[in-house]
């Protein structure tokens, strides 16, 4: 870190702290040729997720989509909120640790399902009938054999 009075690049932290406004943290320093001290703030830098639709458009990842989809397939059944967060969260972790900027949305999908096929089959079958638009009732039927 450059000293702001001298220009050194030579300094040590004094203290840390989180702020609490922001995800950032905002450390005092003091420079190891001038001796004066000044504060700086760290921020973690994100990378904006692209969702790639099936029509080939793009759309910035939105967490709240996919807590909707899956509040909807949990209706009248016996999943907590604090599940479907949990696993909205778990997958939006899973996303922005493959390092993508682009992920289609058939991926996101099926990891949306995987999910709700761990905790709720009827849940499952519903998100699936509706993500994979089912035309007809042999699909329907099709999916249930497999599990």
């Amino acid at each position: 870190m450059k000293c702001i009075y001298c220009g050194c690049e030579d300094s040590k932290v004094l203290d840390s702290r989180s702020t609490e406004e922001t995800n950032s943290i905002r450390r005092r320093r003091e420079c190891l040729n001038c001796g004066k001290r000044f504060t700086t703030y760290e921020t973690i830098e994100t990378v904006p997720i692209l969702v790639v639709k099936k029509d080939g458009s793009r759309q910035a990842f939105n967490i709240e989509k996919i807590r909707n989809g899956m509040i909807k397939a949990c209706e009248k059944r016996p999943v907590s909120i604090a599940q479907i967060d949990q696993m909205s969260e778990e997958i939006e972790k899973e996303i922005q640790n493959s390092l993508k900027q682009e992920i289609s949305s058939q991926e996101v999908g099926e990891m949306v399902m995987a999910k709700l096929k761990a905790v709720d089959e009827i849940a499952y079958v519903r998100f699936a009938s509706v993500y994979r638009q089912f035309k007809d009732v042999t699909n329907f039927i099709k999916l249930i054999t497999e599990m």
